[in-house]
């Protein structure tokens, strides 16, 4: 991959951005090429930030099923550099390598082992969402029966982030 296409801001480079670093250092534990872009403009990133925090820290979601879902939007979208980033949060929230495995080479939802229960239903909704936005009403049905309100808000939230994630970091080829 090229070099990103906006220039990286490097942390401590702006005295401005001191204590904006400083949450962001806390909270990431250091300032990723990612956040390094998005420091050229302090309130996308102070929203990117607070929406992608509440994404993954507060939401109800398991760890296992949000990082399913980011591994295979990352995939969709071609966003190594995200895929890559969320591995170790994979694991971490008890997914196999194997499935981290099978998630990069990109096989349909069915094609893949080792998903527990439900998870097939939430590829289904991450794959409609990422590739034709549209969710039909066959792919969202299983989802409605299996999930209350705010778990289909938290679903459908985090697919729609990591896209947004996704896309950005291709678009401005941020990453390695």
């Amino acid at each position: 991959m090229s070099a990103s296409r906006v220039a990286p801001v490097a942390p401590g480079a702006r005295p401005e951005l001191a204590a904006l670093e400083a949450r962001i250092a806390a909270a990431r534990g250091r300032i990723s090429p990612l956040y390094q872009v998005l420091l050229n403009s302090p309130a996308v990133v102070e929203g990117w930030e607070a929406m992608l925090t509440a994404i993954r820290q507060k939401t109800a979601l398991p760890p296992r099923l949000r990082e399913l879902i980011i591994l295979r939007v990352a995939t969709l979208n071609g966003a190594p550099y995200e895929f890559e980033a969320h591995v170790p949060h994979a694991l971490a929230g008890g997914m196999p390598q194997a499935l981290i495995d099978a998630l990069r080479e990109g096989p349909a939802p069915a094609g893949l082992r080792g998903l527990e229960p439900g998870e097939a239903e939430v590829l289904a909704l991450t794959d409609a969402m990422t590739r034709d936005i549209e969710v039909p009403d066959a792919v969202f049905a299983p989802l409605r029966a299996r999930c209350d309100d705010t778990q289909l808000v938290e679903l459908t939230a985090t697919v729609a982030a990591y896209n947004m994630v996704s896309r950005f970091l291709v678009a401005l080829h941020v990453g390695h």
